[in-house]
């Protein structure tokens, strides 16, 4: 990811950021830190085009963002919120996965083997046939987390994904991101825990008032 003097402002022409330079390269685990509306959900959603540059330029995988579209982004770009219920649609775990993969036109005879090999690495086999809504809380990120990696972003982002979440179940998911950055991939990481940023990031981009 390469962030070149990055300027976004909403309708009501306040600037949520300003004048933003930055890099993140393959392997790294990324924190972004701040306070509330210092900018970083906003800095985020550049990242695959949920938002548009007012100026500056913002350039993923060698692509720059405005020149790409969001599906073509979404190949590279995995997207994983705070609130695991704003991933869990379908009917099944398994469904949950397939479902990833056909929006992104895998083929049919790629997505059986992909979604079986993901729900190994995430220990959900056994909530194969399982409607999502029905899994515990740390179940059910799990699973919004596997339908994201089940599709092979280079780049995973996740917003806020421990906050509420108890100690073990963090540690969990960090080891799995952890692992996922080895394979040399982007790991982006917002957050307010202090301690899980110090134990798992390589550096941290600290953001106030939209600058850092």
């Amino acid at each position: 990811i390469r962030v070149d003097k990055l300027w976004h402002s909403y309708n009501d022409e306040t600037s949520a950021l300003k004048g933003v330079s930055f890099a993140i390269d393959e392997g790294e685990f990324v924190a972004i830190m701040g306070r509330n509306a210092s900018g970083k959900t906003t800095l985020v959603k550049h990242f695959n085009r949920l938002l548009e540059p007012s100026k500056g330029r913002v350039t993923v995988d060698g692509i720059d963002t405005r020149k790409s579209t969001i599906a073509e982004l979404a190949k590279k770009v995995g997207f994983i919120f705070q609130n695991p219920n704003d991933h869990l649609f379908a009917d099944t775990v398994e469904e949950e996965l397939s479902t990833t993969l056909r929006n992104l036109g895998m083929p049919k005879s790629e997505i059986s083997a992909r979604v079986d090999e993901t729900l190994k690495l995430f220990s959900l086999e056994k909530y194969r046939k399982t409607y999502p809504r029905l899994l515990s809380g740390g179940e059910k990120q799990r699973v919004a987390v596997a339908s994201v990696l089940v599709a092979k972003p280079k780049i995973v982002i996740l917003d806020e994904p421990t906050r509420g979440m108890e100690y073990r179940l963090k540690g969990e998911l960090m080891d799995l991101m952890n692992e996922y950055r080895r394979k040399g991939n982007a790991v982006v990481l917002i957050s307010h825990d202090v301690e899980l940023v110090a134990e798992y990031a390589d550096r941290v981009i600290l953001f106030s008032e939209g600058k850092i």
